[in-house]
C-alpha cells in the first residue's frame, strides 16, 4: 500500500540561481514551496535528472520575454503527488507514485516539491526505481513521438538512428526494436558494444565509416545530429521514407527531389507517451542508462560534470529524497 503524504511544509530545500549564468551561480537554499493551479499536481520529488543544455536555452531564464530570476533547474522528475490544485482530481490521488516532464519556462524539479500540469505527468512505471524513473521523461517520450507518431515505424521496415549512443538515440534503439524494426545506428568507436546492447543490429563507428557508402536504403531515419548528416540522410532513403530530424528541420527542396516525407518537432506534452514509454520499461524492454548521481546538495557539481569529455552514457541524476 502506498503511504499517503503529509501535508507539504510551506518552505523547502531547492537549488537555486538568482543570476543568469552556468553552475557556479546555483546554491541551495530554502524556497516557498509551489502552489498548484488549476489542472496542475504538487509532486514530492525523490528524484531529478539534469539536461545539461537547458542553462543555455532563454526559457530556462525567462518568461515572456521577461527575467524570472531566481529560478529552480531541472525539467525531469520522480515522485509521489502530495496535494491536488483545482481541477486536478480524478487522474491521480494522493501518495501516487508519477513521472514527468515540468515545462522549461518555470522552475524545474532540484528541489523538494515541484507543481506540474496534469498533461505532463504519467504514473511511475511499477517497478522502476525513482533514479531510472526521473531519466526517462525528456529523451524516452522525444523517441517514442518520433518513431511512432511522426515516423510511423513498423514491423520490418528498416530504420536509421544517426547519434544511437546519445540520451534520445538510446532510446529510439530500444523502441525501434521493440516496434520489431531493422535497427542500424551510428556511434562513435567506445559506444559500439553499448548500443549493440541496446538492440540495434547493425553499428556504424561514424569516425571511420560512412553511413551512405554501401547502398544501404532505409524506410525511416531519425537524426539527432544534424549539419552535414542531415543533409547526407535523404540520399539513403527509399521513396516515401521519412526522415525525422530533432535538430532542424529538413529542406523541403531536397524532400521533394528525394521523394521522401521531412518531419521536424519539439517534444510537448503528451501522457500517451509517457504511458506508453512506462509500459516498455515495465516490460525489461528499457535499459535505462544513468551516467552519474549526486545529491541535491552537491547539485552544483552534477551541473558542472557536463563540461567533462568524454561522457558516459545516460543521465546524471539528483537524488532528492
Amino acid at each position: 500500500m502506498t503511504a499517503q503524504p503529509t501535508a507539504a511544509p510551506p518552505t523547502m530545500t531547492a537549488l537555486r540561481a538568482h543570476l543568469r549564468g552556468g553552475p557556479e551561480q546555483f546554491e541551495l537554499e530554502e524556497a516557498p514551496v509551489p502552489e498548484p493551479g488549476e489542472g496542475e499536481v504538487l509532486v514530492e520529488v525523490h528524484a531529478a535528472a539534469i539536461t545539461f543544455a537547458e542553462l543555455d536555452w532563454d526559457l530556462s531564464w525567462t518568461r515572456d520575454g521577461a527575467d524570472r530570476t531566481p529560478v529552480i533547474p531541472s525539467h525531469e522528475f520522480s515522485g509521489t503527488v502530495a496535494a491536488l490544485g483545482p481541477d486536478a482530481d480524478g487522474t491521480f490521488q494522493l501518495g501516487d507514485e508519477v513521472y514527468g516532464l515540468v515545462p522549461f519556462d518555470r522552475d524545474g524539479a532540484a528541489a523538494q516539491y515541484v507543481a506540474v500540469p496534469l498533461a505532463n505527468l504519467g504514473r511511475k512505471p511499477v517497478g522502476v526505481g525513482h533514479v531510472q524513473a526521473a531519466a526517462l521523461p525528456l529523451a524516452a517520450a522525444t523517441a517514442w513521438q518520433a518513431l511512432v507518431r511522426h515516423a510511423r515505424v513498423r514491423s520490418a521496415e528498416r530504420v536509421l538512428i544517426h547519434g544511437g549512443a546519445g540520451g534520445v538515440g538510446a532510446f529510439a534503439v530500444q523502441i525501434a526494436a521493440a516496434l520489431g524494426a531493422d535497427v542500424t545506428a551510428t556511434v562513435l568507436e567506445p559506444q559500439r558494444g553499448f548500443v549493440a546492447g541496446l538492440g540495434a543490429h547493425r553499428v556504424i563507428d561514424a569516425s571511420a565509416e560512412d553511413f551512405d557508402g554501401d547502398g544501404r536504403a532505409y524506410d525511416v531515419v531519425l537524426d539527432t545530429v544534424g549539419g552535414d548528416v542531415l543533409v547526407r540522410s535523404f540520399g539513403v532513403l527509399r521513396p516515401r521514407g521519412r526522415l525525422v530530424s530533432l535538430q532542424a528541420p529538413p529542406d523541403p527542396e531536397l524532400a521533394t527531389a528525394h521523394d521522401v516525407e521531412p518531419l521536424f518537432f519539439v517534444v510537448g506534452p503528451d501522457p500517451e507517451a509517457l504511458g506508453a514509454v512506462a509500459a516498455l520499461a515495465e516490460t525489461g524492454r528499457l535499459v535505462i542508462p544513468i551516467a552519474a548521481t549526486f545529491p541535491l546538495a552537491d547539485g552544483r557539481a552534477a551541473y558542472a560534470s557536463g563540461a567533462r569529455s568524454p561522457r558516459p552514457p545516460g543521465k546524471t541524476v539528483l537524488i532528492v529524497r
